[in-house]
Formats: structure tokens, C-alpha cells, sequence
């Protein structure tokens, strides 16, 4: 109770010394006689909405440790041919991705995840196909959407300030129903990233 005392009343004084320069100096002004083209005649104030469009250069937000959070999106193709008959396996993807990177030395080492769909196609010919026109029995053909989880980790290194080396790993996930010709295992990626940051 003491302590809200102590602020009401120093609230009080604060008020009184912003308002009562204001009232004494409004007073003189409108009392005094007319002067100069330079003398005090009063006061005038007020307040206005606005509206407008604004922009700014771009930024980027840093952890105290150089760590960054980077947001984007991704899509990738990969195709298989097996069997020694011309069986063809196709599976393409793509999804929001979310990742971490941090910096040691020209080294930017990342782990993150990328969630979003694909569709898988797969031809599986049980003979191969001849180059004609003859239509073909032993085969069977199979397309179908999926959920995709693609969690991932790499590195890259800074080759210069704008291109960079990078080496990727995922295991990409139907996250949905299963399916028995869905592949497993881990995908290499290898290759280069451009950088342009804003100063």
C-alpha cells in the first residue's frame, strides 16, 4: 500500500510539473500585449489518422551464436530403372522445408525436415518389352499420391562469399498410408548453392 502511495504521488508531481510550464506560459502569452512579428502568442495542437505504403531493405536475424532458421520450399524428382526389363520406378515430391544452420569456420552445417506430397509411378515389366506395336501382357503399372516427411541433415562450404559446396543427406517417408512399393533408404545429394544477401 506504501509503495502504491509512492508511485500515485510521484505520478502526481510529474504531472504537475509537465502541465503547469504549459498553463503559465499559455497564461503570459494570451495576457501579454501584441509585439513583434516574432512574440508568443499562444499554443496550437492535435492529433491526425494516416495512411500510407511503407518498405524497408531486407534483413537478416541472427542468434547471438551466428545460428540461422531458414524457411522455403524444395521439390525433387527421382527415377529408378530395374529388373533388366525395363521396369521403371518415378517418384516426385516437394514440400515446405524448415531447417537450422549454424557456421563454423567456411563449414554451415544444417538439420531440418521438409513436409509436403508426392506421386509415386511404377511400371514393372515381368519380360522385356519389344520395340514394336504389339501391346504387352506381363506388366502391371501403379500410381499414387503419398504425404511426404523428409527429414534431413548436410553441410555446405563456403567456396566463395556467394557459392557454396553442399552435401545433403535425407530419408524420405510416405507419412500417410503405406504402401509395399514405397522405397526406404537414405538419399546423397551433392551439389552447389547460391547465396545474394541483402546488406
Amino acid at each position: 500500500m506504501k509503495l502504491f502511495s509512492s508511485l500515485r504521488r510521484a505520478g502526481c508531481i510529474r504531472l504537475v510539473l509537465f502541465v503547469l510550464p504549459v498553463l503559465l506560459t499559455g497564461g503570459e502569452g494570451v495576457a501579454a500585449p501584441p509585439g513583434g512579428p516574432l512574440a508568443f502568442r499562444g499554443f496550437s495542437g492535435g492529433m491526425a489518422l494516416h495512411a500510407g505504403w511503407v518498405g524497408g531493405g531486407s534483413v537478416r536475424l541472427t542468434t547471438p551464436a551466428g545460428e540461422h532458421l531458414r524457411v522455403g520450399t524444395e521439390g525433387y524428382g527421382t527415377y529408378l530403372d530395374y529388373g533388366g526389363t525395363g521396369s521403371r520406378f518415378g517418384i516426385g515430391w516437394g514440400g515446405l522445408l524448415v531447417d537450422w544452420q549454424w557456421h563454423a569456420g567456411r563449414f554451415h552445417p544444417f538439420a531440418g525436415v521438409t513436409v509436403g506430397g508426392g506421386v509415386v509411378r511404377n511400371t514393372t515389366f515381368t519380360h522385356p518389352a519389344g520395340n514394336d506395336f504389339v501391346t504387352e501382357e506381363g506388366m502391371s503399372f501403379r500410381k499414387y499420391g503419398f504425404t511426404a516427411l523428409a527429414p534431413f541433415v548436410g553441410t555446405e562450404f563456403a567456396l566463395t562469399a556467394r557459392i557454396r559446396l553442399m552435401v545433403k543427406a535425407d530419408w524420405l517417408v510416405n507419412a500417410g498410408r503405406p504402401q509395399p512399393d514405397f522405397p526406404q533408404g537414405p538419399r546423397l545429394y551433392v551439389g552447389f548453392i547460391f547465396y545474394h544477401c541483402g546488406e
